[in-house]
């Protein structure tokens, strides 16, 4: 497994490598800790199309083509994703190309032109964007149960923002926020694959090494709190039936969260777990389903998604209920909980093998977490964990108060899903 090395420059901008010497590729990722919780409400939306913005055309490349020329020019795959607490610009291309990564990344973050015509094109390209989105409910769905969660909050929001936000951005306000946020101290440079160090130590300090150290970076704490379940009904006319059922979590230093990585696993982490054999295997009312725990730097939770038949969502509702209830009145047997760490270390294992995955695994850790992990280090604390520490992590979060149901289909009738939420 990848082993990694930390360096720190003159500027406060941290570099992790992580050499891979069996591909013959490398992923160079710069990410900064800024995402849409940095947001105001008048602006939400800004760090995504700062993103899009970013491949739009650099005082050395004028012109988006001439980025996408560059980059198709030595086969190389280039990306940006943004998160709701961190930005992230990637390229991944042979090892020899190493050079051109760094040169464009650092172009793209430091020289984008943010040229007013293009700009206006690219509101249309994310208004469509989010039309997709609204169009496709497995994934409308989540966004709903989030802001349903969270609330009128940053950490509520959208990370792509509201139409009405995107018409309204203004080219000022791009090189505002990249001014209060893209600055060295809040930023990290991944490389991964087949490196070597004193070349990227080099590449580093020469394409970004002049990145100020400090800016004017602003985040607003929160607090997951309620004392009453929850539920939100999108009426759309679907074929299917989809919705989320969660509670709030813990936070990515809280020393539970692995445990509640194990919880989720075991409910619906694989065609073997619970709710698969019980909704999918057993019963027939669906064609995914699944749990998974979100951990973000104050806060988290965990949440079961599905889409099932319109006529049975009650009766899947039910299930996921009662798979919480049993969870928090005896403890797993050894082998469901064997089986279930097994599950998420392998996927780890396997995601490893992708320098990209590594790359992206480093970046959250080295600007989000308290504490940097190897592999091995995290596979260890998954170890650790006991049928007690599931029961613990179960009782504690699987209470009636804290349920949160956020459902997307043709029906009318809140009422009707409200009467379910009790464990």
């Amino acid at each position: 497994m990848d082993q990694y090395q930390l360096t720190t420059l003159k500027n406060g901008l941290k570099l992790i490598t992580v050499p891979m010497p069996q591909v013959e590729s490398v992923a160079v990722m710069v990410a900064v800790a800024a995402g849409s919780r940095n947001e105001t409400k008048q602006v939400n939306g800004l760090f995504h199309f700062i993103e899009h913005m970013a491949f739009k055309g650099t005082k050395k490349r004028p012109a988006a083509i001439d980025i996408a020329s560059e980059v198709d020019g030595v086969g190389g795959l280039s990306n940006a994703f943004t998160d709701k607490e961190m930005t992230a610009y990637h390229l991944k291309l042979a090892s020899k190309h190493t050079e051109l990564a760094f040169d464009i990344i650092s172009d793209m973050l430091t020289n984008s032109l943010y040229k007013e015509e293009e700009i206006e094109k690219e509101r249309g390209v994310i208004i469509e964007e989010l039309n997709l989105y609204e169009d496709t409910p497995m994934r409308r769905v989540q966004e709903v149960f989030i802001k349903l969660l969270y609330g009128d909050n940053p950490m509520g929001w959208d990370i792509g923002g509201e139409k009405e936000n995107i018409r309204r951005i203004k080219r000022n306000d791009f090189l505002d926020f990249q001014e209060k946020f893209y600055f060295a101290q809040n930023m990290v440079v991944m490389a991964a694959g087949n490196l070597n160090q004193k070349k990227i130590e080099q590449l580093t300090q020469k394409y970004l090494g002049g990145f100020r150290r400090t800016g004017r970076k602003v985040t607003k704490k929160v607090i997951l709190s309620q004392n009453l379940p929850k539920i939100k009904l999108v009426t759309k006319k679907t074929e299917q039936a989809h919705f989320c059922l969660g509670v709030p979590g813990v936070a990515l230093a809280h020393p539970k969260r692995f445990a509640v990585g194990v919880l989720a696993s075991i409910l619906g982490g694989g065609m073997s777990s619970r709710l698969w054999h019980e909704i999918r295997g057993k019963r027939g009312l669906a064609y995914y389903v699944s749990t998974l725990p979100e951990f973000y730097t104050d806060s988290g939770f965990l949440m079961t998604q599905s889409g099932v038949r319109l006529k049975k969502i009650e009766e899947a509702i039910k299930v996921v209920l009662a798979e919480f209830q049993d969870l928090t009145k005896k403890k797993v047997s050894q082998k469901e909980l064997n089986k279930a760490k097994e599950y998420l270390k392998g996927g780890m294992i396997l995601a490893l093998e992708d320098s990209m995955q590594v790359a992206t695994r480093y970046a959250y850790q080295a600007l989000l977490e308290e504490k940097m992990r190897t592999p091995q280090e995290a596979i260890k604390l998954i170890d650790k964990v006991t049928t007690e520490d599931v029961l613990q992590a179960a009782q504690e979060l699987f209470q009636q108060k804290n349920l949160n149901l956020a459902i997307i289909g043709p029906y009318k009738d809140k009422k009707r899903f409200q009467k379910l939420l009790k464990v």
